[in-house]
């Protein structure tokens, strides 16, 4: 089974920094925020008390006994966080956890960004419920914004709940393929090692590299054959569309950033940006010919607008250059997260600088 894109570019969802805002003007999201993460703490049970239970369907137990092994070469290969987290069990009523809200300009790739105490400025906003965040989806678009609003099935408390339980495993991930599962993993617990405010590329490219990386290594080491090829078929699709998804960012970057007198009246520039969108709807038909009409990623084609585009350049744009550095610290992953430690005590701009001064210098072998 294939995922769309939504599940490659998902957005992990500060939910508790409202917490410190008991007097604040936005207390009803706030509330939304927590009252759904306690409800979700409220449902979650020990894994061990579902694998102890005659009520528990085999299917599922073999898929929780698959997520503590997954848990386990976490903490013992890539040397992951081993707390509260992941070490219990939620069933969900839907797909979905949280659905998230990202919106930018017409003219422009920047994401509108929300900011919280502790955690800082990001660029979305996430909600338990689907209903809330299409009505906060309805009044951006009425401001003139482009909007994209996508399921989440995972997301992140950053390791400040565990003494509380962690974060829970949910329904709405234990039953993806093992490796969707896996880099999921990987990818949450990731962000329990590292969180820089006000940075959600650094955060989430870090993240995603930690996830790749991870995934590759566990692949070889713990998954089956079977998983293995139903994981880098998929991977190639997913590498494949997510090229072309960056060449599009590329070119709708250039044309934002026309400064020609003919290219500043706003029609033109809209013509332009049409005839870009064009070319990148033809060339995923051409890639959909080649996979031999696999169609997973039809939805997030019909829908994507510059939201979609910079949300989901949160999640690419800087994972080169970790994966450089994952490189430069001779593959091991302790002196991998000192570095990235270090990198992250410098200005933004520094840092992401130097990230793609080592994914250049990678290429270039």
């Amino acid at each position: 089974m294939f995922w769309p894109l939504h599940r490659f570019v998902h957005v992990t969802c500060l939910l508790l920094a409202g917490l410190l805002l008991a007097g604040c003007a936005d207390t009803a999201y706030y509330w939304q925020s927590v009252s759904g993460h306690v409800k979700l703490m409220q449902a979650a049970r020990p894994i061990e008390q579902w694998l102890a239970s005659p009520q528990t369907p085999a299917h599922l137990r073999d898929r929780l006994l698959l997520a503590q092994s997954i848990r386990r070469y976490a903490v013992t290969d890539l040397h992951l966080p081993d707390n509260a987290s992941y070490q219990r069990f939620a069933e969900l009523p839907g797909r979905y956890v949280v659905w998230n809200v990202v919106a930018a300009p017409e003219l422009s790739l920047t994401l509108k960004t929300w900011c919280f105490p502790v955690a800082g400025c990001v660029g979305y906003r996430g909600y338990f419920d689907q209903a809330e965040a299409r009505a906060l989806a309805d009044g951006l678009r009425a401001q003139g914004l482009e909007v994209s609003v996508y399921g989440v099935p995972a997301y992140s408390t950053l390791g400040w709940l565990n003494w509380a339980g962690g974060d829970p495993l949910l329904s709405s991930l234990i039953h993806d393929p093992d490796g969707e599962l896996a880099r999921l993993m990987f990818h949450e617990l990731a962000h329990q090692v590292l969180y820089v405010a006000d940075d959600t590329a650094f955060n989430e490219s870090f993240a995603t590299a930690v996830e790749r990386l991870g995934l590759a290594q566990w692949l070889a080491a713990q998954a089956t054959p079977a998983a293995q090829a139903s994981h880098w078929q998929q991977a190639q699709r997913r590498r494949a569309f997510a090229a072309l998804t960056r060449a599009t960012r590329r070119q709708l970057a250039l044309v934002y950033m026309e400064k020609t007198p003919v290219a500043l009246d706003r029609p033109v520039l809209l013509a332009m940006k049409n005839e870009v969108m064009r070319d990148f709807r033809a060339a995923y038909a051409e890639l959909k010919k080649q996979w031999g009409g696999y169609s997973g990623f039809d939805a997030w084609v019909a829908q994507a607008n510059n939201a979609a585009f910079g949300a989901q350049a949160a999640y690419d744009d800087l994972v080169p250059g970790f994966e450089a550095l994952f490189a430069r610290q001779g593959r091991d992953w302790r002196r991998f997260y000192a570095a990235v430690r270090q990198l992250a005590k410098l200005p933004a701009p520094k840092r992401a600088g130097q990230l793609h001064q080592w994914a250049k210098e990678q290429q270039l072998g």
